[in-house]
């Protein structure tokens, strides 16, 4: 008897070399995309989480996909610290989902199987992880446009501003027990980064700056509100970890992988994630006295983001017609326009809101960015932190008052003068 039967009904199985070839010939549609090949495997490895395969056709390199399995582990500890498998059920439903709305900005998938926790999909071979693209000062100038379309379509087509009740609700129980992912989130975002705690870097233990930010209740007490945001609002469809480390790229296409944090959330969340990462690129470029061209093509790019975003979300909202929270008649059209312009302003100060804890957290957190925590002279290192953390703290301390997004830029170009 076979190990692995065709279709979804498979008992999990841990794949590895020895098996993964014997796994995907047993799937039609991959059978048929190297056509009976003999096939090279690598684990290349997705950093803390799972196990990643590149899987290349022998006689045509060129032809070649990604298998990403979620195993009952956290990949960069071992067995001894357990992790439910079921996570990567979300990472497909996610995919599964934005390809649906932004196919254009999402792997294109091959095979999705739920029981397997494996996804096999599009292999970005001609495409670099954003953060070391940004890193290595590459200017990527279709970015701004296809990830505000990509925050836009999907947030907007996710929630009950376009949703009738029964489709969100529907939404809302599909996505909303990935709990183990969202509990890792509500630790290390918004609280253990934030106080001494074993998990932190050691870069933090008696650094002053470090003490300084674990004494500021002001900033802890505008934490806890937006962690309870976090935890309690459902706004939409959420990527749920949406940083420079999570898009790949060239200067013609943009993808967003690895969703396996998505769930039903704030809208501003997503938005904040990736203005943290953005900044924080931009204040270590600042720090290292890079030309003035980069980080003032990152500062316009961040600027270009949030205003784009808001003009196509808005875009959308005005040719909904009808949806579960606004029925035909219910308010006047002068009324209805003020509504949603507070609405937005409301996304914008959740997103800088979020994006300060963000920034915060990468700072001692258990999970740095390469952009600042890899800068070796120390000085050039503690004032990019020093830095981060103004922005970070004024980000989070004044999110309740943000007006505008000029606001925001002017407090990233301030900090950084």
């Amino acid at each position: 008897m076979k190990n692995f039967e065709k279709g979804q009904c498979m008992e999990y199985k841990i794949l590895d070399k020895d098996n993964i070839v014997e796994y995907l010939y047993s799937i039609d549609s991959i059978k048929a995309y190297f056509s009976n090949d003999s096939l090279e495997v690598a684990e290349i490895g997705d950093g803390n989480l799972n196990y990643v395969f590149i899987i290349k056709s022998q006689s045509d390199p060129k032809k070649a996909l990604i298998l990403k399995q979620a195993v009952p582990y956290l990949r960069c500890v071992g067995e001894e610290y357990p992790l439910s498998k079921e996570r990567m059920t979300y990472e497909i439903r996610a995919l599964s989902s934005f390809a649906q709305i932004t196919s254009e900005y999402v792997p294109k998938l091959y095979d999705t199987n739920e029981q397997m926790s494996a996804v096999i999909m599009q292999f970005l071979g001609e495409h670099i992880i954003m953060r070391q693209g940004m890193i290595e000062q590459t200017v990527y100038p279709k970015f701004a446009e296809h990830i505000s379309t990509y925050l836009a379509q999907n947030l907007f087509k996710t929630s009950s501003l376009h949703l009738d009740s029964t489709q969100k609700r529907a939404l809302i129980d599909s996505f909303n027990s990935n709990t183990e992912l969202c509990k890792l989130t509500e630790d290390f975002v918004f609280t253990f980064a934030f106080m001494e705690h074993e998990t932190n870097d050691e870069y933090s233990h008696g650094h002053e700056i470090a003490q300084e930010l674990f004494s500021d209740m002001q900033f802890k007490k505008e934490v806890l509100a937006l962690k309870y945001k976090f935890m309690t609002q459902n706004d939409a469809l959420i990527h749920g970890d949406l940083h420079t480390g999570s898009i790949m790229l060239n200067e013609k296409e943009t993808f967003v992988i690895d969703p396996e944090f998505a769930f039903v959330g704030p809208f501003g969340f997503d938005i904040g994630a990736l203005l943290g990462n953005l900044t924080m690129s931009y204040v270590s470029h600042i720090a290292l006295g890079s030309k003035a061209e980069y980080p003032e093509w990152i500062i316009n790019t961040i600027e270009t983001i949030l205003v784009e975003f808001e003009t196509k979300f808005l875009a959308l909202w005005n040719a909904q017609e009808e949806s579960s929270l606004i029925t035909d008649g219910f308010i006047s059209e002068v009324s209805l326009q003020e509504y949603k312009s507070e609405f937005m302003v409301q996304i914008l100060r959740d997103s800088v809101g979020f994006a300060g804890c963000k920034m915060a957290r990468r700072m001692f957190g258990i999970a740095g960015v390469a952009d600042i925590r890899e800068i070796e002279d120390k000085a050039i290192k503690d004032k990019a932190i020093t830095i981060t953390l103004e922005i970070a703290k004024r980000f989070v301390k004044n999110n309740k008052k943000i007006q505008n997004i000029e606001e925001v830029i002017t407090i990233i170009k301030e900090e950084c003068q």
